[in-house]
């Protein structure tokens, strides 16, 4: 009997002990997968923007930087400074980081194509924001549509001076999208009426210290004409500036971006209107796409950014 006794407490002591030994096991488990889980590498999006010397270009990685940190991904910021070739440099830095997508404002459209180039044969997807490139592949390009901007410029201009006028174009950086497609969208809306013509045509390169100086030489050259569309708010708030100087206040001065300052000036009267873009949201967008192509997602080739003339 005691012989019996023994034999059921063994028993219970092993089924005890095994029960234990499962659940010590299976806790383990459990804590292996919380830590994989855990230490699961975040998705890396690699963002190279043009300058963040300009307002607008600020706000746009502002939107995206936000929305990364919303959806849980990785994101670094590079500043080409509008070098062209620093900017190449930059996205190479990003591929040798294995970024898993690359948006890319370029500071040259057409100088942007090798580094695009590069980005394609390591097999990383490439999305163009604001300005568009010349080559290599682009899964997507977000933009408001910068041709119609400019054309909603040169109609308010158009409406503002009447029957006929002259104007000053301040251009933006020579070879960049937007340069090209603003300028376009202006002058075919001057073209399609009569009595209008371009005074004076130069580069301020989209920065309010060029558009101050190249406005200071066009009114030593002439003071014959009636407004100014400026290809972006920098450009357009130097000019400001530079006619305030002179005298010339009753100058119409047509910006585009709707910066904060641009909005300020237009709210106060130094300038009568500016074509908003939205960066912010442009810069949400971006992310956006990128997390849809991480996750397989088909997009459309562009993505619209909706516009909007700010005026008093």
């Amino acid at each position: 009997m005691k012989n019996l006794w023994k034999f059921f407490i063994v028993a219970i002591v092993v089924v005890v002990l095994s029960a234990c030994s499962l659940e010590q096991s299976g806790g383990k488990e459990k804590s292996s997968s919380k830590q994989g889980s855990e230490t699961k590498e975040k998705k890396k999006v690699g963002l190279s923007i043009s300058t963040l010397n300009n307002p607008f270009f600020v706000t746009l990685r502002d939107g995206a930087e936000a929305k990364a940190k919303e959806l849980g991904l990785e994101i670094t910021t590079v500043d080409a400074q509008n070098d062209p070739a620093k900017q190449v440099s930059d996205i190479e830095d990003l591929i040798q980081q294995s970024v898993d997508v690359l948006l890319i404002n370029p500071a040259d459209s057409a100088a942007i194509a090798s580094a695009i180039e590069s980005a394609n044969k390591a097999n990383i997807p490439v999305i163009t924001v604001d300005r568009s490139a010349e080559g290599g592949e682009v899964v997507t390009h977000i933009a408001s549509d910068n041709a119609t901007g400019g054309k909603m410029a040169g109609e308010f201009i158009v409406e503002k001076l009447g029957k006929s006028g002259k104007i000053v174009e301040l251009e933006g950086i020579p070879g960049s999208s937007a340069a090209r497609e603003r300028g376009k969208g202006f002058n075919d809306a001057l073209a399609a009426v009569s009595g209008f013509e371009v005074a004076a045509k130069q580069t301020a390169n989209f920065d309010r210290a060029e558009g101050l100086s190249v406005m200071e030489n066009i009114i030593q050259s002439t003071k014959d004409f009636q407004a100014v569309f400026a290809h972006n708010d920098e450009m357009a708030l130097g000019a400001v500036e530079a006619l305030k100087a002179a005298g010339m206040n009753d100058v119409i001065v047509v910006g585009f971006d709707a910066t904060d300052d641009a909005v300020k000036a237009v709210e106060g009267g130094t300038m009568a209107a500016t074509v908003a873009q939205k960066p912010e949201l442009m810069g949400e967008q971006a992310i956006d796409a990128a997390s849809k192509v991480i996750k397989g997602e088909k997009l459309e080739e562009f993505i619209p950014v909706e516009l909007e003339l700010i005026k008093k």
